[in-house]
């Protein structure tokens, strides 16, 4: 779009179904390279994208010719397939429903970059439950206990 100049920071996160610790560090260096090229191919800068087992974060500068939800949805289902494709997965791999994603400002950008590349370290301390409403509270986001990610189940 000529003539339009965005700065936009955006932090996803989101979780396999059921919350299962499915991103094993065998498949996680490629899943997160996967994403980052679905990410990159879309015309959004990647800055990080780290997790745990159980959920991811994603920091990205978005392109404003996509929508958060039309680029996450894209990025969920995408990585799926690949993940299924190549049987990365005990059984099928879904991602769980729904998203979370904070904006900040250029000033933040450091600090996001920073919580997100010590995401196994932040969860020894706090939970991924807690840590997610934490971000909802902080944010004054509005939202219902029981459309919070589901809690964890073995695979």
């Amino acid at each position: 779009m000529a003539n339009t100049y965005t700065q936009l920071y955006v932090q996803l996160v989101f979780s396999p179904m059921r919350r299962t610790a499915l991103i094993t560090k065998d498949i996680e260096t490629d899943l997160y390279k996967y994403i980052s090229g679905i990410v990159h191919n879309k015309g959004h800068k990647m800055y990080c994208i780290n997790g745990t087992e159980d959920h991811i974060h994603i920091f990205l500068s978005m392109n404003p010719e996509q929508s958060v939800s039309s680029l996450t949805q894209d990025i969920k289902r995408s990585s799926s397939k690949w993940i299924n494709d190549n049987k990365l997965s005990i059984g099928k791999f879904e991602w769980q429903p729904g998203f979370g994603a904070f904006t900040y400002s250029k000033s933040q950008v450091k600090y996001v970059i920073n919580y997100i590349e010590n995401q196994k370290e932040n969860h020894l301390k706090v939970s991924f439950l807690d840590e997610f409403k934490m971000f909802l509270k902080k944010y004054e986001v509005d939202f219902d206990e029981k459309y919070i990610f589901k809690e964890p189940t073995d695979v």
